[in-house]
């Protein structure tokens, strides 16, 4: 199964007034904006995940930011060191390979279901900490007052790298205007007013977050740099990676290797947006393999001379952490609604965190 793309322009168009054709009809313009939103509703709902198309985002801004984070990547381990914060729980700087630990590894309940699965839909099973390195970049304003401080801490920026803060601010703040606008585009179909999430979205804990896996060291068919796991935050986007390998599944337990077409972003839905849906888009599982294709883009990368490191150009947006988490609008009247009881966001984000580290040292990731 190909997963759909929307192209973002025409929303982002009627969203400009000033844009809008004036000979077009008002009722013509709301209806097309209505289809438009229930399209991407619609597919979030049923398959947690969405291939935007957004003219602000380019393929060029994205190779921008992975050349650099490449650069970084292939630095000396010692150099990465540095910008580690464990007494800030990774939510800044780096985390090292081996940190981080997928919930499918240590949570029984999770691996009983996994067993239940068809073995042709079934996740690679990981041998212990994912081997992949972390940045964890804030995106965007923070509170001045908040209960939840270390998740907003100040960001880390490595020596030697003078367009660090230009580079991750800018792929950062272009994907969070995406997110915003799926963000509108959803809460319309669903039948909610136009800001129900965006709202809840300003000064969110967002963090640019792309991984490094080393194909040097770790590229042999059937290596998992990121177990079985669903994302905690809001809504997930990636950037095109260089190297295949991310594998998701969709709501009805199919399993599809995601293909990214050049220019576009994947989204994936989170535990924030179930919890503010109660239940209406569910939480999209996913995990990160080396695979044959893997191994072919290794293999092409080598003989072009080219970095060997696998980055994931991913952003994690946030519910500000001191909003509250709970069914809205309509979605308040579901049966199951029960489910998802009032939680500050922050709470939410530091229970999910604990579960995995009771058992293990770090989340599989935000």
């Amino acid at each position: 199964m190909e997963i759909p793309v929307i192209d973002l322009s025409r929303y982002l168009a009627i969203a400009d007034t000033s844009s809008i054709d004036p000979d077009k009809p008002s009722g013509q313009i709301e209806e097309e904006l209505g289809v438009l939103c229930r399209e991407v509703s619609r597919i979030l709902s049923e398959t947690g995940a969405l291939v935007v198309k957004d003219p602000r985002c380019t393929a060029e801004d994205n190779d921008r930011f992975i050349d650099m984070m490449e650069k970084y990547f292939e630095k000396p381990a010692d150099f990465k060191l540095l910008q580690e914060r464990p007494h800030l729980h990774y939510q800044v700087g780096v985390t090292p390979e081996g940190v981080e630990v997928p919930r499918s590894f240590v949570d029984e309940e999770m691996q009983e279901k996994l067993k239940a699965m068809p073995e042709e839909f079934r996740p690679s099973t990981p041998k212990g900490p994912d081997p992949k390195w972390r940045y964890m970049w804030r995106v965007g304003p923070r509170p001045s007052n908040t209960r939840f401080k270390e998740l907003n801490s100040e960001p880390v920026i490595p020596e030697g790298f003078p367009e660090w803060k230009d580079t991750m601010d800018s792929w950062g703040c272009k994907m969070i205007a995406a997110i915003q606008a799926v963000a509108e585009m959803a809460a319309i179909g669903f039948g909610l007013s136009k800001d129900a999430f965006t709202s809840l979205m300003k000064q969110g804990p967002h963090l640019l977050a792309p991984t490094g896996s080393d194909l040097r060291r770790y590229g042999q068919e059937g290596t998992v740099f990121a177990g079985y796991h669903y994302d905690l935050n809001f809504l997930t986007i990636h950037g095109r990676s260089r190297f295949p390998g991310l594998n998701i599944w969709l709501r009805n337990g199919q399993k599809v290797e995601v293909k990214v077409p050049l220019g576009c972003l994947l989204i994936q839905t989170g535990k924030q947006i179930e919890w503010l849906t109660a239940g209406g888009c569910i939480a999209g599982m996913h995990e990160v393999v080396v695979t044959k294709r893997t191994i072919d883009a290794i293999r092409l990368a080598s003989e072009q001379n080219r970095s060997l490191w696998r980055v994931s150009s991913t952003l994690f947006s946030h519910i500000a952490s001191d909003a509250v988490l709970k069914p809205l609008g309509h979605f308040a009247e579901s049966p199951l609604a029960k489910k998802y009881p009032p939680i500050p966001a922050g709470e939410f984000v530091e229970q999910e965190l604990s579960v995995i580290n009771l058992k293990g040292n770090k989340e599989e990731s935000l």
